[in-house]
């Protein structure tokens, strides 16, 4: 089902552009290179809720969509184009998440800021991804600013702000 047929897309839209959004801002860094808490906008927390998404919410995705299906993928700091794998919320599989990817610390992070629907303009949300059983650790071999992970699919979750 489209968010398209079941929000009326404008309306959302709107809400987005009327917002002056911008997605990552300023993230202050930790000292071990990791990214410190951020608020997830206002404009983003009615967007999710207007595409039913809440917090805890999650979905799988693909987190590199040009390493899709890989059993061992590389990423690198800096931005990431992921590709939803089941419907999250409205937001249909397919979509398109936008964010950031942070590889100084002893496990990858990743903050998603956008969603990018099918037929659709991007739209602001906060999610990040997360696997359970240290699956997000970076591999021994990984050099300075890249982590090599096993496997190329994680969850993504909705959160209310970064901690």
């Amino acid at each position: 089902m489209s968010i398209t047929k079941t929000l009326g897309f404008s309306a959302i839209a709107i809400l987005f552009m009327a917002s002056g959004c911008t997605a990552t801002g300023g993230v202050a860094l930790r000292a071990d290179g990791t990214p410190g808490p951020q608020d997830c906008s206002a404009e983003a927390k009615q967007i999710m809720r207007a595409l039913r998404l809440h917090v805890g919410d999650t979905a799988l995705v693909e987190l590199d969509a040009n390493q899709i299906r890989s059993r061992r993928i590389t990423l690198y700091d800096g931005p990431i184009e992921s590709i939803l794998k089941s419907d999250f919320g409205t937001l249909e599989a397919t979509t398109r998440l936008y964010g950031q990817v942070w590889t100084s610390g002893p496990q990858v992070v990743i903050r998603w800021y956008e969603a990018h629907p099918p037929d659709s303009e991007k739209l602001p949300i906060c999610a990040v991804a997360r696997l359970s059983e240290d699956q997000m650790r970076k591999e021994p071999e990984s050099k300075p600013g890249t982590a090599i992970l096993d496997g190329s699919v994680a969850a993504a979750y909705v959160v209310d702000a970064f901690r």
